[in-house]
């Protein structure tokens, strides 16, 4: 899939999420949506993304959660 596409999904996982008041559950749970909805290649995808690309197109609410929880989503 293409990662623009993805940043887009998460981005709009994020937007969701970004109405918590508790910002560390707001990171858990975008990852654990990831976790339960995306497909592995899709995870690996964004994660790379994340770690070789500095997270580009990505809110940070987004990156955050990904990178905090690479390993859960790998």
């Amino acid at each position: 899939m293409k990662i623009e596409t993805l940043v887009t999904m998460a981005n709009q996982i994020g937007d969701f999420f970004r109405s918590y008041p508790d910002v560390e559950q707001a990171k858990h749970d975008i990852a654990s949506h990831l976790k339960r909805f995306w497909a592995l290649g899709m995870r690996q995808q964004i994660v790379a993304h994340v770690k070789d690309n500095n997270a580009e197109g990505l809110h940070a609410l987004v990156s955050d959660a990904i990178r905090e929880n690479s390993a859960l989503l790998a």
